[in-house]
């Protein structure tokens, strides 16, 4: 069983335009079935400060020890980064920074990714840290309303190409509890 496939039903309540007696309004009860999602939340923000937790000793490595411009050490610790998150993801399945942060990397099949998923991974983050700019602009009648850019920050372009996931360590036996009640499930229909 994947990842990828694991459904979740939730009941909606939809409201209806009758009351009973009390006054409260009668909702009506609709079961949905969604793509489970272990994602957290937050786990955009806590992923960009865990990259930057994990360029951190390569930049002051590079800056105090060999004495390169601040500029130059930046830019020479992004591969350095790469590289270490590869064998990191690919050995302890987190890397300094998620680990400071409780996150760890699951392929789809909820095991810690192989050294080739980890290389696409690591070197697709590059795409994350690209801004995508979204210009908006108002309806015709909105008059008041101002044309702008926005910017769409996303860090999931490498999880999505490559169907893996950065979840918090306290919810992988969740998921592969998921997984085997899938795979069970699959087996006996």
């Amino acid at each position: 069983m994947k990842i990828s496939r694991l459904i979740e039903k939730r009941l909606i309540h939809r409201p209806t335009r009758f009351f009973d007696e009390s006054g409260k309004r009668i909702y009506n009860q609709f079961e949905y079935d969604f793509s489970y999602n272990p994602v957290h939340k937050d786990s955009e923000r806590e992923r960009v400060f865990a990259k930057i937790i994990d360029m951190l000793p390569f930049l002051l490595v590079f800056y105090f020890i060999f004495h390169l411009p601040f500029f130059g050490s930046f830019l020479i610790s992004i591969p350095c980064v790469i590289i270490s998150g590869l064998f990191c993801e690919w050995y302890f399945g987190t890397t300094l920074g998620k680990k400071v942060f409780g996150l760890t990397v699951l392929d789809d099949s909820g095991n810690d990714p192989g050294f080739i998923k980890s290389l696409q991974r690591n070197m697709l983050c590059l795409i994350n840290l690209l801004l995508f700019l979204i210009d908006y602009h108002p309806p015709i009648n909105d008059t008041w309303k101002k044309e702008s850019s926005q910017t769409n920050f996303s860090m999931n372009f490498n999880n999505k190409f490559c169907k893996t996931y950065v979840i918090k360590e306290d919810k992988i036996k969740a998921v592969k509890e998921r997984l085997h009640q899938g795979s069970l499930s699959t087996k006996s229909t």
